[in-house]
């Protein structure tokens, strides 16, 4: 890849906004009024805008290994608490893909160094499913599960939070769970029960 070449690609797609509305970039400028927080994997086969088909500023992104939402990972806590108690979004969606390194390198027994306490995050989605998990012989449909469970099991990481069981209270805010199939481009949605799961939740973690 020619570094040289990205700030060309930069410049024509300049022009292209332009040429498509001549105010792209004062509005774009004036700040951001996000309805989406989505949480994904940082894969770079996976893209957070052009996957759901929205705009620069309609959807506030954050990404890393596998889409985790672990409670003591700052930044991920951190993200939660911008988007749902300052931009005010409505809707969290974490979403997941088939064929996600992560998830496989946690299905792995092996040393991955400094991946490991990140790693740790989904085998425990593995231990507290193991039953469902253990009974699947075929390995890649056992794969596809895990990735589908994990992104559950951070949806419920979300729904821990203040914020978000605040904002659900104030205005109805929703969590959502989702896999982004890379062989079909599809996006599937787990159907996660937000309300049920929350109602549990809150026996344990209700913060107010």
């Amino acid at each position: 890849m020619d570094i040289k070449q990205i700030f060309e690609n930069n410049k024509k797609w300049i022009a292209k906004q332009l040429q498509t509305d001549e105010t792209y970039f004062d509005k774009l400028g004036a700040g951001q009024a996000p309805e989406i927080l989505y949480i994904g994997c940082s894969d770079s086969r996976v893209t957070a805008e052009e996957v759901m088909g929205l705009q620069p500023g309609e959807v506030f992104v954050h990404r890393n290994i596998a889409n985790m939402v672990p409670n003591t990972d700052l930044n991920s806590m951190s993200v939660i608490n911008y988007a749902v108690s300052h931009l005010k979004v409505n809707h969290i969606v974490v979403c997941g893909h088939y064929g996600c390194g992560g998830v496989l390198a946690a299905m792995q027994q092996s040393d991955l160094g400094i991946l490991n306490p990140w790693l740790r995050n989904i085998r425990d989605v593995y231990r507290i499913h193991q039953q469902e998990l253990d009974a699947i012989t075929n390995e890649a449909e056992k794969y596809k599960r895990l990735v589908e469970l994990n992104v559950q099991e951070q949806c419920i990481n979300v729904i821990k939070t203040a914020e978000v069981q605040k904002a659900n209270t104030e205005r109805n805010l929703k969590v959502y769970g989702w896999i982004f199939d890379i062989h079909s481009g599809e996006l599937i949605d787990l159907n996660i029960d937000f309300d049920e799961i929350l109602k549990d939740i809150t026996k344990i973690y209700k913060i107010s």
